[in-house]
């Protein structure tokens, strides 16, 4: 995981080791050293390639980079004290506020808003192969311990995709409220809704049409399905592996109909790492889940201390 940035990491720490080790005679009659900042500009230009290459958009590198030099320059470092370790605790400090910027768990959210209302409608978007239907189950599978769910197979455009959610939905045991191919999807979802209304299921879990961010017509769908079904949360799902076209993807779904969160799918795959970071810069709304393997329990909770500890572990 995070291949390609710890190993720029790495040798970003020996370049910083060496530079040191000439600067450890000036220090030895102080005591210490005051780190400059043109030593900072140094340090950042190189990890500002590192992150740039790892995925991490333009705007989330200035950023950080701002943060960083402002909380570095003028600090004083004793004899011995690695300047590194002072640029990786802040580097991964940043990280962390980034991440953690408009965070709410899910979960909590979730129980407090079906204290008012049931059914809770949860629609899912994204483009086709990133892995929403199956994390549709996925979902599913982490609510049923505690909440009854339906599945809507809002997804009438592409072919097979009813079927594929109906064999999630035998696997599980959960019921699938559905319509024939090329159905309206707005009224597959409202359907579910008034089914879950009338059996008192807690929640709908609607699948969507994967459709490209460029696709109008598609995009005008989803304006619909928003407009009919009312949902209360819209998660957006991508392949954490899929770098800037998952930014770009996830920005243009925000702007047309507005995300409550984002799902991300392959994390164990991922070399670079920065997908994660650049949505929440995007987008102004968390990650909320990430899915780590194929199995039905490989959906957690995200945790911006445990993705940043692999980054550098």
């Amino acid at each position: 995981m995070f291949r390609a940035l710890k190993e720029k990491l790495k040798q970003l720490k020996e370049k910083i080791d060496i530079s040191e080790a000439k600067e450890k005679i000036s220090a030895l009659v102080s005591g210490e050293v005051v780190i400059s900042a043109e030593k900072v500009d140094e340090i950042l230009d190189e990890l500002e390639i590192a992150l740039l290459e790892s995925d991490v958009a333009f705007d989330v590198v200035a950023e950080i980079r701002e943060k960083m030099k402002s909380r570095i320059a003028g600090r004083r470092k004793k004899i011995g004290e690695s300047l590194y370790h002072i640029v990786e605790s802040e580097l991964k400090a940043a990280l962390i506020e980034m991440l953690d910027r408009n965070y709410y768990d899910f979960e909590e959210e979730l129980e407090r808003r079906l204290k008012v209302k049931r059914p809770i409608n949860i629609i899912f978007v994204g483009v086709n192969g990133t892995g929403k239907t199956t994390t549709i189950a996925k979902m599913a599978k982490r609510l049923m311990g505690k909440y009854s769910v339906v599945f809507a197979a809002g997804d009438t455009f592409r072919a097979g995709a009813i079927e594929q959610l109906e064999e999630h939905a035998k696997k599980l045991g959960v019921k699938v409220i559905k319509q024939k191919q090329g159905s309206d999807p707005a009224a597959v979802i409202f359907d579910a809704i008034k089914h879950a209304e009338s059996k008192g299921i807690d929640i709908v879990l609607a699948d969507t049409a994967g459709r490209m961010h460029t696709k109008k017509n598609l995009l005008d769908q989803l304006e619909k399905i928003k407009r009919v079904t009312k949902p209360d949360f819209i998660l957006f799902v991508d392949e954490s592996i899929a770098g800037n076209d998952a930014v770009e993807r996830a920005k243009m779904f925000h702007e047309a109909v507005g995300i409550d969160g984002t799902i991300l799918t392959k994390i164990d795959a991922d070399a670079k790492g920065g997908t994660a970071i650049s949505i929440c810069y995007a987008t102004q709304r968390p990650i909320l889940y990430l899915g780590t393997g194929q199995g039905y329990d490989d959906l957690v909770k995200f945790d911006s201390r445990w993705l940043v500890e692999r980054i550098f572990s």
